[in-house]
Formats: structure tokens, C-alpha cells, sequence
């Protein structure tokens, strides 16, 4: 990796009060990129209506830089980014890599022997019985979309990445992970595409993220590809968890950073407890 073109960015969600896995996380990707002199991006995700607040994006800022954390503005909001999305939706179509899908999740559970891609709790794999006949004709997109589409996976093939912090990865197409969604029936681009598609745009070299994420790295790897785009490097760092090992959500008020500045800990406290200890799994409690 050059460092002189390092690109690196955060991407919170603006569905919730910033928690410390958020914090500790966004610690590392800052770190990274101080490390090379690089250059740090923010990004808002908020393309999900129903849980986006805009006080939660107020929030989101107010927290980050109480935090110590900088970035090169102006920061960037998924949802001014539509026609981006819209377009690389139109080229996936235009080479027939998606298909529309009627099934609803419960289909998809329901149906025979469909495992789950990475445990019980995960999505299942989308069989590919459900997939139009081959040589179908796509109908077209329309300007409205009411359906959803998904991604044709490539069956049998093997995605592998090597990850900064967790090493190599593999993953088999249609095996441990199925079609996934491209775009919704309530006209909203999906989180793999958008992400795939503004990571390409913004020229991000490095993504810094959970390691919940390393499944939806191979999704957006095939995107990547099937887009033309040059893929960046992955470092996925270890969840934070609870002191009772529960990973931490957004549920987790009092491990939320507003939480902790009304409690009067500081940043230096944050700091000093959490991300100077080796990138590990980490429990704890203030």
C-alpha cells in the first residue's frame, strides 16, 4: 500500500447514539491512517428511512470530535448519492448480473435445505431454484422500483481476500452465501451495493470495520468486480463486548459515548482503558 495515496474513511449509521465498539473501531481506522500520513473520509450511511434521525447525525459529529477524531470535510451523506447507485444498478441489469425477486424472507427460510450463512442467526442461503429460468428475459428496471433485485451469484466459485488484521479469507459463492439484495422493493439501494459502490467512488484504499462485516466483504468484492472497480484493502477489528460477552448494539445505552460524557468520563479515560490495549477482543465497563 502507498502510503501517499492512503484513503481511509468512517461510516457510522445514523440510527442510534454512538456506543464505545463504534468509538474503539473508529480509533483504529484513524490510527491507520495517521500511521502513513494518510487521508480520513466520514461518511453518513443513512439510507435507512425508518430508523434515521437527524438529531442522531447532530449526535454523530458531536460525539466524534469530542472523541478526538478528525476527518477531511465535507463529509459525505449516502443519501445524496442516489443517482450513483441508480446507475451502477442499470449496469448490473444492462449485463444481466440481477434478477427481480418476489420471495419474501419467509420464503426463503421456508425453503428445503436452505442453510444459513454464517450460523442460525445469519440470512439464509437464497436457493437458487428461485432464480428466473435461464436465458429469461430481465424485465426492465422501471423508474419506480417495486420489487426487489438481487445479485446473481457465481456458483461454485471461491472469493478470497486477505485481511490486515485476521489473514486470509474464503468464502464459496452459493455454498456460504447465496443472491443477495441489490436494491429494495421500497426503491432504496441495499447496503452492499451502495457501500461497494461509494467506496469505489470515494477512492478508499483501506476499510477499517467490524469483523461482522468480513461476510459482506465477499458480497462486495463480486460487486467490485462485476462494476469494474479496483478493490480496496479490508481490516476488520474484533467486536467489543459486554461484561456479559453480549457484543455491544446500539441497545447498549450506557455504553453509548453521550451516556459516558454525562457521566463526566473523559476521552483520555475512553482512551486510555480501551484502544491503547492490543486490537483484541475486548470486555469492560466504565
Amino acid at each position: 500500500m502507498v502510503s501517499s495515496r492512503y484513503i481511509g474513511r468512517l461510516a457510522p449509521s445514523p440510527t442510534g447514539l454512538l456506543h464505545l465498539g463504534h468509538a474503539r473501531t473508529f480509533w483504529v481506522a484513524a490510527q491507520r491512517a495517521r500511521a502513513v500520513h494518510g487521508t480520513l473520509l466520514l461518511r453518513s450511511d443513512d439510507l435507512d428511512a425508518v430508523r434515521f434521525r437527524l438529531d442522531f447525525v447532530d449526535a454523530m459529529l458531536e460525539d466524534l470530535r469530542w472523541l478526538g477524531l478528525t476527518w477531511q470535510e465535507p463529509m459525505v451523506a449516502q443519501s445524496a448519492r442516489r443517482p450513483l447507485y441508480r446507475a451502477a444498478l442499470e449496469r448490473l441489469h444492462a449485463a444481466g448480473q440481477i434478477f427481480p425477486c418476489a420471495r419474501s424472507r419467509r420464503d426463503v427460510l421456508d425453503a428445503a435445505s436452505a442453510p444459513h450463512e454464517g450460523g442460525a442467526d445469519d440470512e439464509p442461503v437464497y436457493p437458487p431454484s428461485f432464480r428466473p429460468p435461464a436465458g429469461a428475459t430481465l424485465p426492465p428496471l422501471g423508474e419506480n422500483i417495486s420489487v426487489n433485485w438481487r445479485f446473481h451469484v457465481p456458483d461454485g466459485e471461491e472469493i478470497a481476500f486477505t485481511d490486515g488484521r485476521a489473514g486470509p479469507q474464503r468464502a464459496v459463492a452459493g455454498r456460504d452465501f447465496g443472491d443477495f439484495l441489490v436494491w429494495r422493493k421500497d426503491d432504496t439501494p441495499s447496503y452492499q451495493l451502495a457501500c461497494a459502490v461509494d467506496d469505489a467512488a470515494m477512492g478508499i484504499t483501506e476499510v477499517v470495520r467490524g469483523d461482522d462485516l468480513i461476510r459482506s466483504t465477499f458480497r462486495q468484492l463480486l460487486l467490485l468486480r462485476a462494476l469494474g472497480a479496483e478493490p480496496p484493502a479490508y481490516y476488520h477489528c474484533p467486536l467489543m463486548l459486554d461484561e456479559h460477552g453480549t457484543r455491544l448494539a446500539k441497545r447498549h445505552d450506557a455504553l453509548s459515548l453521550r451516556a459516558l460524557r454525562e457521566r463526566g468520563v473523559t476521552p483520555e479515560e475512553i482512551r486510555r482503558k480501551f484502544f491503547s490495549a492490543d486490537d483484541a477482543e475486548m470486555r469492560g465497563s466504565l
